[in-house]
């Protein structure tokens, strides 16, 4: 079938290409559902007059229904978009893609899903569920897992299922708090997990940048050795990754410190590391939490984040570690792979 497929692809590329439009369309509709047309065009950066005619044919084929407050997807469209999603993969060539990147970076696996966060935001989903998907089959009794903060983080935690069947697990949040958003703070996110793996977690409310004295200091209590013990000695680490600039701003890091940082080489960042174009550490971020030391320890990395334009920060942070897990999208991986190519 898949031969077939690839054949239809050389001889009719429209037909595979239309395929690959609606699977989008209907795609954007489930996750902004209910969604009105010109919405939905300007999301898909298509022409209202091309989004009607589509729209007209998904709905005569039962797979989007039309009601006042807009469109959204039949259960017949949700069964669609779940039995194309191999298809689309394959079609792509992303299975390919992932054996390149996964030999190339040196690490244990990686899975790309379609598209492209920094064009489309529905692609940060998709990242979400690829990463619940491949954490819930990982995630065993008596698991410590340490979890950081942000956006792309609260997707996957958002994505996975509630496994009442498991037991003593517990969920720590890697780092320090960090950013104004408390749903997307490591301790949150940290709560919200355990619920729903059945599990205690414990939270460490300690900022990002602070001094060594004051880390001494909380390092005396009986509390929080325990809890650093219970990070540094977790078995699996889910994290984002974040270009160097733009993280430090987040953190709150003074300009004269930023350009030092920027002076040093950072490109990217992860659990409070900056790295250069050699994927070496350049900079840590002063707070209590999961080291670059601690890393060899912890079995199960789970580096998730997306987008063109964190391709070289993804690289950065990922490159030659044996114990990572890159879950990333088509744009980042092909963007990784130039990288790689070029410095051959």
């Amino acid at each position: 079938m898949l031969e077939i497929l690839k054949l239809q692809k050389i001889i009719v590329p429209e037909m595979v290409e239309l395929l690959v439009k609606r699977y989008n369309i209907i795609r954007t509709i489930y996750y902004n559902q209910p969604i009105g047309r010109r919405a939905l065009a300007n999301n898909l950066n298509l022409g209202e007059r091309i989004v009607r005619t589509e729209i007209g044919f998904l709905k005569s084929q039962n797979l989007i229904q039309i009601n006042t407050p807009g469109m959204s997807v039949t259960q017949e469209g949700e069964f669609m978009l779940e039995s194309l999603k191999g298809f689309i993969h394959e079609i792509k060539g992303l299975s390919n893609l992932e054996n390149k990147l996964c030999d190339m970076l040196n690490i244990r696996n990686v899975i790309v899903v379609p598209g492209d966060c920094s064009e489309d935001e529905n692609t940060i989903k998709e990242l979400g569920k690829a990463a619940a998907n491949y954490s819930k089959n990982i995630i065993k009794d008596g698991y410590t897992i340490a979890v950081t903060g942000g956006s792309t983080v609260k997707e996957v935690i958002d994505e996975l299922p509630e496994m009442a069947n498991l037991k003593n697990v517990l969920v720590v949040p890697a780092r320090g708090g960090m950013g104004k958003k408390v749903e997307t703070q490591s301790n949150t996110l940290a709560a919200n997990l355990a619920k729903k793996l059945n599990g205690t977690y414990k939270m460490l409310h300690v900022p990002d940048n602070i001094s060594k004295e004051v880390m001494d200091a909380l390092m005396k209590q009986d509390d929080m050795k325990e809890l650093i013990q219970n990070i540094k000695n977790a078995d699996m680490l889910i994290y984002g990754i974040g270009q160097a600039k733009k993280m430090a701003n987040k953190r709150g890091v003074p300009k004269d410190q930023i350009i030092k940082l920027l002076d040093l080489g950072a490109i990217g960042e992860a659990f409070g590391c900056y790295f250069n174009d050699k994927s070496e550490v350049v900079y840590v971020m002063p707070t209590l939490g999961v080291t670059i030391n601690d890393l060899r320890k912890i079995k199960n990395h789970i580096a998730v984040a997306g987008g063109k334009n964190k391709a070289e920060a993804i690289l950065t942070t990922v490159y030659g570690n044996e114990n990572a897990v890159l879950i990333t999208d088509e744009g980042a991986a092909n963007e990784i792979l130039n990288f790689l190519n070029r410095d051959e």
